[in-house]
């Protein structure tokens, strides 16, 4: 559930040159603290993000290419650059590489990086897509075509979402589940809000729909009409879908239904024709997780006429597959989905997107790869004993909490105790072998990793959950908790310096690291995880009285977050950001915790020039240096549930009173708040 979020302009209007970028042979090493990083004016007990990060922002202005740039983001483009370089190298030798991951992943890279080829192929293989959507005689051809497409490259989240999960009831079961979806934009708000802003932002999304369209080949007045339809129905479906505050209560995505009963909410939809294209049976059961939008999808199924049905589903099919075509598509979705949403003023290198796309699509091959040439037993073994330390001390704070009963603390404990925790990389691999892979087919070799990956995860329905897959690559540079497998994961790519440095001491690992495991553990207790049970099943083991007392803890901390400012007008919304927050509040606490217990009786030294107490809170702060451009800013206010990297830093420290010794921060400074939150 984390997923960390990746100035604007560099201070004074001064723009440095940034050199070409060249492959990596090795990974670059940053240490885990950097002072030069820092910015030793500024007071830590007024500013301590910009004490911690104030050089770091001043000297990595956010290139050309990025709508946010951090600690996190330099070292997933150093991981990228690293394998640019193997995958050049395997590229050439496709057919004499060692190990199939090998081949497999030169193959797709080079079709990737073959531009001649893909100009060549124009829409290649969506175009028979494009001629059945074309020849639709009624709206009752739409689940068929439906079901083949949400199998392909565009098609995945068309008109609504389908897909396997766990059973909310029952962990150990996989079901379908079937969601809402169908939208262009990022976020059903992007439709609602009525701000100067937003409808901007529609208005360019209709241009582009219509630039899109054009280069599908419809005419000018074709393509207008066409966009407004699209834009008028799209609405409609947003308006009926849950806002991103209403999804953290899993209850409110949990409604099985028989295939009868879903039938039933859709008489005009063939659930039978959707799921024989489709070719996998639903489970007897399905988990409907949000009946208002499929109420909605059946009236407009009802009123809206076929040739708008048409226009839209072509829309999507484009709109999925464009990063993947020819140059005129990717250049048109780069300009509304990168610079006009986010700010983005450059398109990615090639060789960025080609990496990214072997790793979305074949990511475990590439990731043997990435394991075998970075990732050290040492470090997989250090950070398994961190973990050890900081499920140590989550348990001694749950012990002591002095609002929770001794009931809801047993299950918290049966909770903790049943985490796993995934380091590095799965015990099993995935195997591609069953992906035809072509030199001189991207878009097809795409479509059929694609497919690959879609038919996977559908066969899964009706059968027991591996509980050791994993829902990352290992190059990734994240974490992340499963609330229906209880498990907390940890990719090779993100244990590597600065964030986790073997070289140096313990105080800022934990700070780092450690804080970042802790930030997992505590989100299987955060808003959304504490309504799951030790086996993952959606269940209450809470007493009425220890809620209550949860709710107005968690308050504090919304109250907090909601008066901070993320860019011009727009605040922090509390309520969308709790359970990342109260994630990194208590996971820094129970990682100081954890490292003092692991150097109980060690002689720890100051050094340069800070003692180890100030060197745990800057491995805090250092993993969070960057900023985001201001389209990202307003962005993220809508749709993600991060803070900014500030607030990251400086909301949690400010409720933290061992911060406030080991800087000598005085209350009334800013950096100590008088009403402190504190959860877990």
């Amino acid at each position: 559930m984390n997923i960390r979020t990746l100035l604007y302009l560099f201070p004074l209007g001064v723009a440095l040159a940034q050199p070409p970028e060249t492959p990596l042979t090795t990974l670059p090493y940053t240490p885990g603290v950097d002072l030069t990083a820092m910015d030793k004016s500024a007071d830590p007990c007024k500013d301590f993000f910009q004490f911690a990060c104030g050089g770091w922002n001043k000297v990595n202005p956010i290139p050309k290419d990025q709508s946010a740039w951090n600690v996190y983001a330099k070292l997933t483009a150093e991981n990228q650059r690293y394998l640019w370089g193997i995958l050049e190298r395997l590229a050439k030798q496709q057919a004499s590489a060692a190990t199939a991951p090998e081949r497999e992943v030169g193959t797709f890279f080079a079709s990737c990086m073959d531009e001649a080829t893909i100009e060549k192929a124009g829409l290649g293989t969506i175009e028979p897509t494009l001629k059945r959507l074309n020849a639709m005689a009624s709206v009752n051809d739409i689940p068929a075509i439906l079901g083949q497409e949400h199998l392909g490259l565009g098609g995945g989240d068309m008109m609504f979402g389908y897909g396997s999960n766990q059973d909310f009831e029952n962990s150990e079961s996989v079901i379908s589940f079937l969601g809402a979806g169908g939208l262009g934009l990022p976020d059903r708000d992007y439709y609602t809000k009525t701000d100067a802003k937003s409808v901007e932002l529609r208005n360019k999304y209709l241009v582009h729909i219509e630039k899109m369209l054009v280069l599908l080949g419809d005419s000018a007045a074709a393509a207008k009409q066409g966009a407004t339809d699209i834009l008028k129905l799209e609405t409609e479906l947003a308006t009926a879908s849950l806002t991103q505050v209403e999804k953290r209560d899993p209850y409110q995505l949990f409604h099985k239904m028989t295939l009868a009963e879903l039938q039933k909410i859709t008489p005009a939809f063939s659930w039978n024709d959707y799921f024989k294209a489709i070719t996998v049976p639903p489970s007897a059961s399905i988990n409907v997780t949000e009946p208002k939008f499929f109420a909605e999808l059946q009236k407009q199924l009802l009123q809206t006429k076929l040739a708008v049905w048409k226009t839209y589903l072509r829309w999507h099919l484009i709109h999925g597959a464009a990063p993947f075509l020819s140059a005129r598509f990717v250049d048109e979705n780069f300009d509304f989905y990168s610079k006009t949403l986010y700010g983005v003023p450059q398109q990615k290198p090639r060789w960025k997107r080609c990496v990214q796309y072997t790793d979305g699509q074949l990511g475990e091959a590439l990731g043997q790869v990435f394991v075998e040439k970075t990732f050290t037993p040492e470090t997989k073994q250090r950070a398994q004993t961190m973990t050890k330390e900081i499920e140590l001390a989550m348990q001694s704070e749950i012990k002591d909490l002095p609002w929770m009963s001794a009931a809801t603390k047993q299950k918290a404990f049966e909770k903790l105790h049943a985490i796993v925790n995934k380091v590095g990389y799965p015990d099993r691999w995935r195997d591609y072998s069953s992906v035809e892979l072509k030199r001189d087919d991207f878009v097809g070799n795409t479509l059929r990793a694609a497919q690959f990956e879609t038919r996977r995860q559908l066969l899964k329905i009706g059968k027991p959950v591996d509980r050791g897959e994993w829902g990352m690559t290992p190059p990734t540079v994240n974490a992340y908790y499963n609330p229906q497998m209880n498990d907390i994961n940890f990719p090779a790519g993100v244990l590597q310096p600065p964030l986790f440095d073997p070289k140096i001491d313990d105080a800022p690992n934990y700070g780092n690291t450690g804080q970042t495991i802790g930030h997992e553990l505590t989100h299987g207790f955060d808003d959304e995880g504490r309504h799951f049970d030790a086996k993952g099943n959606l269940k209450d083991w809470w007493t009425k009285d220890d809620a209550a007392n949860f709710e107005q803890k968690a308050q504090c901390i919304v109250d907090q977050y909601s008066q901070y400012t993320v860019i011009d007008d727009i605040k922090i919304n509390g309520k969308l950001t709790l359970g990342e927050d109260m994630a990194d509040l208590g996971g820094t606490l129970i990682a100081y915790i954890a490292w003092k217990h692991a150097t109980q009786g060690q002689d720890l030294k100051s050094m340069d020039g800070y003692t180890p107490d100030q060197r745990f809170f800057i491995g805090v702060a250092q993993w969070a240096c960057g900023d985001e451009r201001p389209e990202r800013k307003r962005a993220s206010a809508i749709t993600n549930p991060h803070s900014p990297e500030e607030f990251r830093v400086n909301g949690v420290v400010s409720n933290l009173p061992q911060f406030a010794a080991a800087f000598a921060c005085k209350a009334g400074q800013p950096m100590v708040r008088a009403k402190v939150c504190k959860v877990w």
